[in-house]
């Protein structure tokens, strides 16, 4: 059944190509506004994002749309993982399944797979060279499977990652012991920062040992180990034709881990709640490094043991780096992906697309959900602070420094493979949870009277790492093979 049904959608396909073929969106539009076509996108927004997406595809409707003959149908999946699960049954064609989308978010693995089943448009034959060239370079080539210059992902909204602070009560520690911000440009200096933070926590009170608190926690360390490795001049997951070639380098990955599992287990670092944002809530840490577009969950008010319970005030960094490594940034966000239809149906869609990525719709859906705009023009906080948008004080912050951060960095995201979801969970968990399962025995044994240094011993080792580091190493290189 699946493959008729994407046999014929593939006819459809074919012969729509036959009016656009290479003609590079320029010719004659297939749509008649007197017989308007439906199309419906399929996302994962909630909450704000969800609301700044609507409020912009029924200003569409009522505009362009309306001229064009196109009707846009947003439908929010919930979560990014019930997106992945419900368009994958689509396209197979699952009992119970819906309908495919004409248009569905998606990380590049997701879409890659769907490429594979044949159920997705290549859009370089829409756009015109000039359209496609305004759009930032790596978020194009996102979607270029074949390396042959393919769009199977159009960009929507980016974002990257931020160092965010609770700025109350790290004004209260650089008051008292002389840190800057400028101690936190490089992740080296960050460890250091946080050693010196805990022990400043721990000597307010000398009646009880080893009780510091962590400045620091990270979302996505995933992320940790594939940019620090790029910065660090190792390409951990190289791809080429679908297929992973592994770079799991000892030295590069000793490096990882003595900046964060070494400082997690002396309590420098901390991961407690779901998000690094819960830990700022409660007081666990002062600082996180988290996606820009996730900078609004922050929260305004600390509420620790509920006994003490204060305003706090958010500020936003640059993403440390490691010193002198190269100058990589996370480029993270899904893309849209448009399913095979008529051509009516993909002209229509390529036009939705393209309207919501025009400076002013995208810069508009930045400042009101802290995603990022695709565009060269648009990706400019000058831009964004001219835009005439209302902004507030927060995002203008969150936006400036994130736009700043593509434009001085080589924005970066691992090329889709077959595997590519399930060897980024290994680099997700692997360190993490060692970390927190260590250091919960390290608090066990200060509570029984040990000091931190006794505590900690066992897991600062080199037998630690390389037990660890051949364990994990094992793991990556099954999806070599796949």
């Amino acid at each position: 059944m699946m493959r008729k049904r994407i046999l014929t959608r593939s006819l459809i396909l074919a012969a729509g190509m036959i009016l656009v073929g290479c003609g590079g969106g320029e010719n004659r539009s297939p749509l008649d506004a007197r017989n308007p076509v439906t199309i419906e996108v399929w996302n994962y927004y909630n909450g704000d994002q969800l609301t700044a997406f609507d409020s912009l595809v029924k200003e569409f409707n009522e505009s362009v749309g309306k001229e064009k003959g196109i009707v846009v149908k947003s439908s929010s999946q919930g979560s990014v993982n019930d997106l992945e699960v419900n368009v994958l049954a689509a396209l197979r064609g699952e009992v119970g399944a819906a309908e495919v989308p004409n248009i569905f978010m998606a990380y590049a693995d997701t879409a890659y797979t769907a490429d594979q089943m044949g159920g997705i448009v290549d859009l370089k034959g829409y756009l015109t060279e000039e359209e496609i060239s305004a759009y930032i370079d790596s978020y194009i080539k996102e979607g270029d499977f074949s390396g042959e210059g393919e769009i199977k992902i159009f960009p929507m909204a980016k974002s990257t990652e931020v160092l965010v602070i609770n700025k109350t009560d790290w004004d209260e520690f650089a008051a008292r012991t002389g840190a800057d911000y400028a101690d936190l440009t490089d992740i080296e200096g960050l460890v250091r920062t946080a050693e010196a933070y805990y022990e400043w926590t721990d000597a307010k009170t000398p009646d009880v040992e080893s009780d510091g608190r962590a400045l620091f926690g990270r979302d996505a360390m995933a992320n940790y180990m594939l940019i620090g490795s790029m910065q660090l001049g190792t390409e951990l997951f190289q791809v080429s034709d679908g297929s992973m070639t592994l770079h799991f380098e000892k030295e590069t990955v000793r490096k990882l881990w003595d900046n964060y599992y070494i400082p997690f287990v002396k309590g420098y670092f901390a991961a407690t709640g779901r998000f690094r944002s819960d830990d700022i809530k409660t007081g666990n840490i002062i600082a996180y490094v988290g996606s820009s577009s996730g900078v609004s969950f922050f929260p305004d008010v600390v509420n620790r043991n509920d006994k003490e319970s204060y305003p706090i005030e958010m500020d936003v960094l640059p993403c440390p780096e490691f010193a002198g490594g190269e100058a990589y940034a996370v480029q993270q966000g899904a893309g849209m992906v448009v399913t095979e239809g008529s051509e009516a149906q993909i002209y229509a869609s390529v036009e939705f697309l393209k309207w919501f990525t025009a400076d002013e719709q995208n810069i508009l859906f930045s400042v009101q959900s802290g995603y990022l705009p695709v565009t060269e023009t648009a990706n400019d906080k000058t831009a964004i602070l001219d835009s005439g948008a209302q902004i507030s004080r927060d995002m203008e912050k969150t936006l400036s420094v994130a736009a700043d951060m593509v434009k001085n960095n080589h924005p970066y995201t691992t090329k889709a493979f077959a595997a590519g979801t399930e060897a980024r969970n290994v680099l997700e968990y692997a360190m993490s949870d060692k970390a927190v399962e260590d250091r919960r025995i390290v608090e066990e044994r200060l509570a029984a009277g040990q000091s931190l240094d006794e505590a900690a011993a066992e897991f600062c080792t080199d037998a630690c790492f390389d037990a660890w580091y051949e364990t994990t190493l094992e793991r990556l290189q099954e999806f070599e093979s796949r």
